[in-house]
């Protein structure tokens, strides 16, 4: 893929994902913002990541809004349900962008395989790059907020789940975020009894 064509589809994205109705506490659209977040640990990660790899990042959640998690039944059964309905209308979004940018079937079906995770399960490396992108945005951009509304037991167990997704690489890029002392001290109640436990 050349790099006009990359950039038509990274355009393309972020003009759909620009009509969310929320925004950021900075007043930006918020799937934009979350796109920019996640592509920008892509390439921290991996700087070598190729157009497919950035465009997976860039639709993981192109049109998210559409598709809220109220129009599902409550409880766990909705919920992953629900999970599992994002992820194929994410990647059958962001291969439709892709199709009109004149991509090929190919490379929109390796776009779906890491958006979808089907690269992840697989083993594959570049999906573990975008997963731990995923897990460090989260930590990033949603723990704070969440930690203050969520029983702490909860709060562990997501904390747990959420290290238990990631490789070392993107573990070691976790303990460098600059969390406040109250999340740091959540860190380490999650991990303190875990085998994974990273280092205090």
């Amino acid at each position: 893929m050349n790099s006009s064509c990359l950039s038509s589809v990274l355009s393309a994205i972020d003009a759909a994902n620009a009509a969310d109705p929320r925004a950021t506490p900075e007043g930006k659209p918020w799937e934009v913002a979350h796109a920019e977040h996640l592509t920008r640990w892509v390439l921290r990660l991996h700087p070598q990541a190729n157009a497919l790899l950035q465009i997976a990042a860039r639709g993981q959640h192109l049109e998210r809004w559409i598709n809220p998690r109220a129009s599902y039944p409550e409880g766990r059964a909705g919920y992953l349900q629900w999970r599992e309905d994002l992820k194929t209308f994410h990647a059958r979004r962001t291969g439709e962008v892709m199709i009109q940018a004149g991509c090929s079937l190919a490379e929109r079906d390796r776009v779906t395989a890491l958006i979808t995770k089907k690269a992840l399960r697989a083993g594959d490396p570049e999906g573990q790059v975008l997963e731990d992108a995923l897990c460090l945005v989260f930590l990033e951009t949603q723990f704070s907020a969440l930690r203050t509304k969520t029983p702490e037991s909860k709060m562990t167990e997501i904390l747990r789940k959420t290290w238990n997704k990631m490789s070392p690489a993107g573990r070691a890029a976790a303990q460098s975020l600059p969390l406040s002392v109250q999340e740091k001290a959540s860190l380490v109640q999650a991990f303190s009894e875990g085998p994974e436990a990273p280092p205090q």
